[in-house]
């Protein structure tokens, strides 16, 4: 039980410290201080005071590219909600809700087979099939492209 416990926390953290950045903050704000606040972490009002601090320093840290406190700010939240399901295992079903609200499931890209042929005639360069190219870059006669996860040359 405790390893589900320790996993859940986790991914509580990881996706409050995500929320943080977004436009939706406030509500999910609001919510999770709500969650603290119902066993005993303070008020509603205190834990949405201490979520800011921690919203405050997570923005610092995103501009200043420091992963290292990111992860500290992650750390510290994993450990306040690994404590809220040791004390209140029932705790457990309400942050799972809780994290379905600000972590919807994104629906799977369909994947298929895709089948090219090439012919007609010689063709020196080289031949790219992606899926996604975002920019297209010339670099000394030559093109590159770049999208979804790599960058150009």
């Amino acid at each position: 039980m405790e390893a589900e416990l320790v996993a859940l926390a986790t991914a509580g953290a990881t996706a409050l410290v995500q929320q943080m950045a977004t436009d939706g903050w406030s509500g999910a704000r609001d919510r999770v201080a709500r969650f603290f606040a119902a066993r005993g972490w303070g008020s509603a009002e205190s834990v949405g005071a201490d979520l800011e601090v921690t919203r405050a320093e997570l923005t610092v840290a995103q501009r200043e590219d420091d992963t290292e406190a990111v992860d500290d700010l992650r750390a510290e939240w994993r450990g306040r909600l690994r404590r809220t399901l040791r004390a209140d295992p029932q705790a457990a079903a309400e942050l799972r809700a809780l994290l379905d609200e600000l972590s919807p499931e994104v629906p799977a890209q369909q994947v298929g087979d895709n089948y090219n042929e090439i012919s007609g005639g010689t063709f020196n360069e080289p031949v790219i099939q992606a899926g996604k190219v975002d920019t297209i870059h010339r670099v000394g006669g030559r093109y590159f492209g770049s999208g979804g996860r790599g960058g150009a040359p």
